[in-house]
């Protein structure tokens, strides 16, 4: 018999998603202990950097609602560390496989604002961008700074009470029994009620063999940084989202785009497979000749020559879907599949639910019933 559990909750990473669990569990009175294996807002992971794509544009009414959700709580966060995350912007998209006019048929539905409007119409607004095809825009949208949002989601939880045990790897978990799991690191064990597993790149290892995973890809993606000609302009422009012959997203980047205002630009899920332990940070050149071709060809108002590049993971499950299910004490947390970070406060908030005894809130995200 397992004795009595040293914390009620523990959670495994604390990159956005676990950092958000963390929040949202010491909201609602929960003890929390959050272990990292290196520092908070560490650059090994998928949460580092100052900017990622908030937006509401998807062809799927459960990710759209999703998104409504999460930034409502988004704001919620803003106001409870008294600090600004959100930067709206709207966003464009584009492409015939993106299917503007598909997706505003969902938003539609949804009653989400939007307008799809013809390329000449798109050029005219942003002036240094270049359309094609019908372009649609949606007001409710723009980037979240993801490292401050690390930062806010732990102090926050911290103040709450939640320990933040930080160059604490996990080693081994062992299931102790319904209510009790045991956390083996190199500084000893953590005993808990339910262990919550939000490893990123790290969950596939830590959590085989205890629960039926679905397959999850680790990938290590590119992203690059160019100058604005005259960011007077560039300071304007909605976030973009372009299925050319490369499936390319652009954004403001934030701090990373440093006092010159550089546009953050990578393609979508292109990177090669690999693993948490043996991604080498290296940029692929070819990466980096497709990326600034496409910036030559359709953003004439970025200088076409990068200044910053880096890169980082993303673990994905089939069908781009996301992975937040109970089994006895774990939960898994892996809103992951390179579109994850928008949602993180809505992940935190259902997983510290998941935690507490509630189901699955979405059916197609659950843990399958055997291994992939």
């Amino acid at each position: 018999m397992a004795g009595r559990p040293e914390v009620e909750v523990a959670v495994v990473g604390a990159g956005l998603m676990g950092a958000a669990t963390a929040w949202a569990a010491t909201r609602e009175g929960l003890d929390v202990t959050l272990l990292e294996r290196y520092e908070v807002g560490h650059a090994r992971g998928s949460s580092h950097g100052s900017a990622r794509i908030v937006r509401r544009a998807y062809a799927d009414r459960l990710y759209v609602r999703m998104t409504g959700e999460a930034l409502r709580l988004w704001r919620e966060l803003e106001d409870d560390a008294g600090t600004r995350l959100l930067r709206m912007t709207g966003a464009a998209d584009q492409g015939v496989v993106r299917a503007p006019e598909r997706i505003a048929a969902v938003l539609a539905d949804q009653g989400v604002p939007h307008e799809v409007i013809p390329a000449t119409e798109a050029e005219r607004r942003w002036s240094g961008l270049r359309f094609e095809g019908p372009v649609l825009y949606h007001p409710d949208a723009g980037t979240v700074d993801a490292a401050a949002a690390v930062s806010a989601f732990v102090e926050r939880a911290r103040a709450r009470g939640a320990e933040v045990r930080e160059r604490t790897p996990v080693r081994r978990i062992e299931v102790l029994g319904p209510e009790a799991v045991r956390l083996v690191t190199d500084g000893g064990s953590v005993t808990a009620r339910r262990a919550v597993v939000a490893a990123g790149a790290w969950a596939g290892e830590l959590l085989g063999g205890l629960v039926p995973l679905p397959e999850l890809t680790v990938t290590q993606q590119q992203i690059f940084h160019f100058p604005p000609r005259d960011r007077s302009v560039t300071d304007g422009w909605p976030v973009l989202v372009h299925d050319a012959k490369l499936l390319v997203y652009g954004l403001p980047g934030g701090a990373d785009g440093g006092p010159r205002g550089g546009w953050k630009l990578a393609e979508h899920d292109a990177g090669r497979r690999t693993t948490a332990r043996t991604r080498d940070g290296v940029v692929d050149p070819a990466a980096r000749e497709r990326i600034t071709a496409y910036v030559r060809d359709w953003l004439p108002g970025l200088v076409p020559e990068p200044f910053n590049e880096a890169t980082c993971l993303y673990t994905s499950a089939p069908r781009d879907d996301f992975v937040l299910d109970r089994r006895g004490p774990l939960v898994v947390c892996s809103p992951c599949s390179g579109h994850g970070a928008k949602f993180a406060p809505l992940i935190g908030a259902w997983t510290a639910a998941l935690a507490t005894g509630g189901a699955a809130p979405v059916d197609r995200f659950r843990l399958p019933s055997t291994p992939a």
